[in-house]
């Protein structure tokens, strides 16, 4: 009987019947890694199947402009919630990413040039969308001189020319060693800028093996350092074998280079060659990790099993604006008195 082979696009793998010849690999530096099996997902983590009929007019909008989305291409869990209000995070320079971190599903190799009307369509986009507040994401661009800084300008330019009452997050590569990178980004005036941990540093090794844990949390105080208005947001995983008081470290670490807002999320899986689940946290300590966050001062927290980067960012950056600003009355009144 003939061998039928069927491994998913996004699961890192070829597709292919017997005598075809298979597609490329989504993850080629994982394919002689061994097999790391899923674990099953407990019940509170589950999500329903998208269904709602703006969710296929934002999938089409995304495909009629020839945009990325990371929400796609990172298989991100809460794609049918958010793309049925209309929110969706848009990935700028392509989307095959020159690191492999091993929790992550977005697709390695050597990138493509970079596309200069991408920002217009950006733009475009956002503005026939409506929307308030937009997200905006990028694959690792290392083969770039400035990591792709300057296009992370040029799109936040067309955003503000498209829609000028949107407000604009981005979340951005680390622009290791791009010399003169972050100053060009911090000068378009994005309203929020966000830049993941992802991890605790005695994981970076096995799970960001292309970062540098103090280089990211430099990069970040550099931001406040450069434009104190900005917000500035951070997020890591956990459920990859990291202790809470790792975790908590993590938070003095960021609240000592003045982020504002700290998401933390459920790692999940993509496929079986990558970065295990070492446990499913459990919602209640999700709650401790938003409680011990909020003491040490940051403006906003967002810590749920299904937290993601831009999850709920609109509304998050309302609230982000509205905590700053209840901060600064209570310091005048303190003045005052």
């Amino acid at each position: 009987m003939a061998t039928r082979i069927l491994i998913d696009h996004r699961a890192g793998g070829a597709v292919s019947d017997a005598g075809a010849a298979p597609r490329p690999l989504r993850h080629p530096e994982k394919a002689h890694r061994p097999d790391n099996p899923i674990k099953r997902k407990p019940d509170w983590i589950r999500v329903k199947a998208p269904t709602h009929p703006i969710y296929h007019e934002t999938r089409n909008l995304m495909r009629d402009n020839k945009l990325v989305t990371v929400c796609e291409e990172a298989a991100c869990p809460n794609i049918g919630e958010c793309w049925s209000q209309r929110h969706a995070t848009m990935m700028i320079m392509g989307e095959i990413c020159t690191r492999a971190c091993s929790f992550c599903n977005i697709t390695t190799g050597m990138p493509k040039s970079l596309d200069a009307d991408e920002p217009r369509r950006v733009g475009d986009a956002v503005a026939q969308l409506g929307l308030r507040h937009v997200v905006i994401t990028s694959v690792d661009r290392d083969d770039l001189a400035d990591g792709g800084a300057a296009h992370f300008a040029a799109t936040i330019a067309a955003i503000r020319a498209a829609a000028p009452d949107t407000t604009v997050e981005i979340l951005t590569p680390d622009f290791l060693r791009k010399d003169g990178a972050l100053e060009v980004v911090v000068a378009a005036r994005p309203d929020v800028f966000n830049h993941n941990l992802e991890t605790v540093p005695r994981l970076y090794p096995t799970i960001r093996p292309g970062a540098r844990y103090y280089h990211s949390l430099r990069l970040l105080d550099r931001v406040k350092q450069l434009d104190p208005s900005v917000f500035t947001k951070s997020g890591v995983m956990v459920g990859l074998g990291e202790t809470r008081m790792e975790v908590l470290q993590v938070m003095d670490d960021m609240r000592s280079a003045e982020i504002d807002f700290l998401t933390i999320g459920q790692y999940l899986q993509p496929t079986v060659k990558h970065a295990a689940v070492d446990r499913f946290v459990e919602p209640a300590e999700f709650e401790d990790y938003a409680k011990m966050a909020r003491s040490k001062g940051f403006l906003l927290v967002s810590a749920t099993p299904l937290t993601r980067s831009s999850y709920h960012a609109d509304r998050d950056f309302a609230q982000l604006r509205d905590a700053r600003n209840a901060r600064l009355r209570a310091g005048q009144q303190v003045d005052a008195a």
